[in-house]
């Protein structure tokens, strides 16, 4: 089998020590995880991690079925690209100077679909929202001109079928209703 890029969406209470042992299950299987992003949820109480990784098929079911044996886990999903809409942020830090040699700092800016956030005497920060060979493209025209600092958030993800972490939550409740 080969490998494929996949998201892996975590469900989770927000626990001390658990992104540690979330990455932990990853790092015994000598699994890189290329992107980490951590924040609430939509449901109050509930914190959501985003992971992406490059593995098997077989191996993405394996993580998630071991990630959600973890205590204070929810529930965890896997999609592949087609199934998610994402998006990183990247600031770039460039000194001031290049903006006053013509229009050429401009013109990238313009042509990646950038911003520019902050403008100060040393230099200016520069905002990119897109996919990370979107964000690459525009460090690399940048490194030609002089770059301070460059810094990428990891991914952020929205799946495209409706949140089935609702769903999984409704079946739950449904069960504990027919029991009582």
């Amino acid at each position: 089998m080969k490998n494929k890029e996949y998201t892996i969406t975590v469900f989770s209470e927000n626990k001390t020590g658990l992104l540690a042992r979330v990455v932990s299950i990853f790092t015994r299987r000598h699994i890189n995880i290329e992107s980490l992003t951590t924040s609430k949820s939509s449901i109050a109480g509930i914190h959501r991690f985003t992971i992406v990784i490059e593995v098997t098929e077989e191996m993405v079911k394996k993580l998630v079925a071991q990630l959600e044996k973890q205590v204070d886990i929810i529930k965890a999903f896997h999609y592949e690209a087609n199934e998610i809409v994402y998006q990183e942020v990247a600031l770039y830090k460039v000194p001031t100077q290049v903006f006053s040699n013509g229009t050429r700092v401009e013109t990238l800016v313009r042509k990646h679909n950038a911003r520019i956030l902050e403008i100060e005497q040393e230099y200016i920060v520069i905002e990119k929202t897109g996919h990370m060979h979107e964000t690459e493209a525009l460090l690399k025209e940048l490194e030609k001109i002089g770059i301070y600092e460059f810094v990428r958030s990891g991914r952020v993800a929205i799946v495209k079928p409706m949140e089935r972490l609702n769903n999984y939550l409704k079946s739950l409740e449904a069960q504990a209703s027919n029991v009582i």
